[in-house]
């Protein structure tokens, strides 16, 4: 990667260097400052709203080495995304040194929270370190960013740790250049920083044997072995913790906290303790170990066993390693895996204060460890699967928010934009400067207080970002808050708005993260999720879009199916079986033919001319293509699917876990169920057909199949209907040649491991070139990023449009002339 104009061996003087990226609060300016010492150079480095600036002087063959180092040796958490040089004819310190920063408007990238490094998890388990047992450790290669910044300049003042004057041991570390701590913001030690203390919520004096414990962190560790549930206040919010072998202390945690099935979160004290339960490959291990220490979805597939009770149905469980000195000085004593969950009631916000903590966690937890740190930023902790041999965020929050992805070529010009993102999975998304800043993943923003955090955190980036956006884009669905408030600011504020089909943003934010340009051909996009408003009105959630930045035409979909009472059937599956039967056969034809099967008598003991009326009147049955509510009702066909799903897609999950593995690699592709291809009546649109589908179900279930077996098949005739349709649609054969060659897939289906991976392999083995999401989730969490980019490429053509158009205007006038 070219970064920086060339600089002449021959050629000696001044110049000033521009550095763009990722470089404050990370060592970036000890690395130029090492550096350029030891090259023999003079000058300056700083930094400024704009990033760090390099101000030196010396022969043209140093500084040209100083520029290739600078990329070399970069510190670990740094990032250059390019280097501008030019002249300088200002005066010169003598010798290189590091000088004070200077504020102005934000240019810069705010980084975001890193797990602990090495050198810090040694130093504070070292008895003779400084730091020993000091929960609260950090140095610029790791430790609290995002979570505690305030302000740009990314300097001490605008942090949270503005109440804690250094002590000279710390001062002396923080102004050595030298030194791995030199302008560490959050630099503390136990002498100057901040303390943790284990308090009781109901305010009673906290009491157990002393002589077992060194401290009160340490204490955590032993009230966890003892089956208690305690709350931590954790990086960017409260965390509550158990036992995870102990299935009573899980089982009281589920209830108090009233989540009744969703799967929990583990950490674990180290590698060795998650081998035990999961499979690790070496993409696993280095996700874990990485900065960024996400929560990793494996295969709990190890020699031991957890209790089903923490992650009910599934077959995958969700492991990180401790992200701060705090806990893992909890974690140190403890050889077993803990709950580390968000500190919450079901689907709220996680509390970041500790009067938050005692009025909402006090019914759950009768301890909490906290700290007077004050929390800036609430942040959850990021989720990651691995897929088709690559690590995919599924929720991007901790260690990924706020770093900036870099928009593609052809957006260079684009102007200052915020999208807002759909309404579940909530995020939003501002560009400025050639990037996209997508902020963290939020929550569901029809709970009050997510949505109240929700407005905190627009005001927040656009602090911290200097950003002052000149359009606003919303989804086009009138009903989602993050549209209306759209709305509302931009009839406040006099601002346009840009609206943008749900399913299109997905192909946008695919398109974004690949680096797709502003003027690549179209591509197949294909979009599996719930649901999201069509342009004819009703839900769709299987779309096949030839789509690029600027439009997209509707090539293919799902079959359109009934959802009787509309958001009841999105909550129990087995409205949505119904449904698919009633389209596909009627209850005469599968009364005739499966009333032996016990689907048949539940069904029947459920059905009445109110169901029938909705789905026949299309009342409160809103028709749907979408590829969630097909992986709903196959659920609840083949048992999988409880009456009620206790959490968004837990039919889905249930579906893909029952999946056999033997019988998904092995067994003859014949017997994969066979879904068609046909054309809808009057439109002539391609859709997936599913009735030859169901018959291969209905039959399977006559003859006793094993679920998994079904639920195998499913997956792979879903996965060759999906394929062959993309073919089919790419007129390979035509004399005009093929529609298109790249294909995206976004969606919150292809969150499905199996699905994702056979959709893949079959695409590739047609010789296309697939486009996946990684950098982003496939779900909704991306959606800001693809409204965004929708966008600033609609915005960008209209401005070439208009630059032509004067053009026409100005030669005409010549001519006239």
């Amino acid at each position: 990667m070219n970064l920086h104009q060339p600089i002449p061996a021959e050629q000696s003087g001044a110049v000033e260097i521009r550095v763009r990226g990722r470089v404050q609060g990370v060592g970036f300016r000890p690395t130029v400052w090492r550096i350029a010492r030891e090259l023999g150079l003079n000058g300056e480095v700083l930094n400024d709203a704009d990033g760090v600036l390099v101000r030196l002087g010396g022969s043209g063959a140093a500084i040209a080495r100083l520029l290739e180092r600078m990329e070399a040796e970069r510190p670990p958490l740094g990032r250059i995304d390019h280097f501008e040089t030019r002249p300088f004819g200002g005066d010169l310190p003598r010798e290189f040194r590091i000088a004070e920063s200077v504020g102005g408007t934000a240019h810069t990238q705010v980084t975001p929270d890193a797990a602990i490094c090495e050198a810090c998890a040694a130093e504070v388990v070292d008895p003779f370190a400084r730091r020993y047992r000091y929960p609260f450790t950090n140095c610029t290669h790791c430790g609290p960013r995002f979570s505690i910044v305030t302000g740009i300049p990314y300097d001490r003042a605008q942090t949270t740790m503005a109440p804690f004057p250094m002590c000279p041991a710390c001062d002396a570390e923080y102004t050595d250049p030298a030194d791995r701590r030199f302008h560490a913001e959050p630099i503390a030690c136990h002498t100057c920083g901040p303390t943790a203390r284990l308090v009781r919520f109901d305010g009673r004096a906290v009491s157990f044997d002393q002589h077992s414990m060194l401290d009160d962190v340490d204490a955590v560790c032993s009230l966890l072995q003892k089956g208690e549930i305690v709350a931590i206040k954790g990086l960017g919010g409260y965390q509550i913790a158990c036992d995870a072998t102990n299935e009573d202390a899980v089982t009281r945690l589920r209830i108090l906290k009233k989540r009744d099935a969703k799967p929990f979160a583990l950490m674990a004290r180290d590698i060795e303790i998650v081998g035990r339960y999961c499979a690790l490959d070496d993409i696993a291990r280095q996700v874990l170990h990485s900065p960024e220490a996400p929560i990793v979805i494996l295969p709990a597939s190890g020699t031991a066993r957890l209790p089903d009770v923490v992650a009910p149905g599934m077959t995958t469980l969700g492991f990180m390693l401790p992200t701060t000195p705090l806990h893992l000085l909890i974690l140190r004593r403890m050889d077993r895996p803990v709950v580390m969950t968000s500190g919450n009631l079901s689907d709220e916000p996680q509390v970041t204060t500790e009067a938050e903590a005692s009025a909402r966690l006090s019914a759950i937890a009768p301890y909490a460890l906290v700290h007077d740190r004050d929390i800036a930023n609430r942040i959850d902790d990021s989720v990651v699967r691995i897929m088709a041999g690559k690590a995919r965020l599924v929720r991007r929050a901790r260690g990924y928010a706020p770093a900036p992805i870099q928009l593609p070529p052809g957006f260079e010009a684009a102007p200052q934009i915020l999208a807002h993102g759909g309404e579940l999975k909530a995020t939003f998304c501002l560009v400025k400067d050639g990037e996209a800043i997508l902020s963290q993943h939020q929550g569901d923003l029809e709970d009050a207080a997510t949505y109240d955090d929700y407005c905190k955190n627009l005001a927040l980036y656009a602090t911290l970002f200097d950003h002052a956006p000149e359009v606003l884009v919303a989804d086009k669905h009138p009903e989602y808050l993050s549209t209306k408030l759209a709305r509302a600011r931009a009839g406040k504020d006099g601002l346009a708005t840009i609206e943008v089909q749900h399913h299109h943003a997905h192909v946008g934010a695919c398109l974004a993260e690949n680096g797709y340009p502003l003027d690549g051909a179209p591509v197949l996009g294909i979009v599996l999720d719930g649901l999201g408003l069509g342009d004819d009105g009703t839900i769709w959630g299987g779309e096949f879009l030839l789509a690029d930045y600027q439009g997209y035409e509707r090539l293919a979909t799902f079959k359109p199916v009934a959802m009787p009472g509309g958001a009841a059937a999105v909550r129990e599956p087995w409205r949505n079986l119904y449904a698919h039967l009633m389209a596909e056969m009627g209850w005469a034809q599968f009364s005739l033919n499966f009333s032996e099967l016990a689907l048949y008598a539940a069904l029947e003991a459920r059905r009445g001319p109110t169901l029938d009326a909705m789905i026949n009147n299309g009342v409160n049955a809103p028709l749907a293509s979408s590829c969630g509510r097909l992986f709903d009702a196959v659920a609840a066909a083949l048992g999988l699917a409880k009456d009620v799903q206790a959490y968004e897609g837990q039919a889905a999950a249930a579906l893909e876990a029952a999946v056999d593995e033997d019988v998904l690699r092995g067994e003859d592709e014949a017997l994969a169920y066979p879904l068609n291809g046909p054309n809808l009546r009057g439109s002539g649109l391609p859709y997936i057909e599913p009735l030859a589908m169901w018959n291969a179900i209905l039959g399977d279930l006559i003859l006793e199949t094993p679920a998994p077996v079904m639920a195998a098949r499913f997956h792979k005739g879903l996965a060759k209907a999906i394929a062959v349709m993309a073919r089919k649609l790419s007129r390979r054969d035509s004399a005009e040649g093929a529609r298109f060659t790249h294909v995206a897939l976004s969606g919150g289906c292809f969150q499905n491991r199996v699905l994702f991976e056979q959709v893949v392999h079959r695409l590739e083995a047609e010789d296309f070139t697939v486009l996946p999401h990684a950098q982003v989730p496939a779900n909704d969490g991306g959606l800001a990023l693809g409204q965004a980019v929708i966008g600033a490429a609609q915005l960008i053509q209209k401005e070439m449009r208009t630059r032509e158009g004067n053009t026409s205007c100005a030669s005409e006038f010549q001519a006239a002339s």
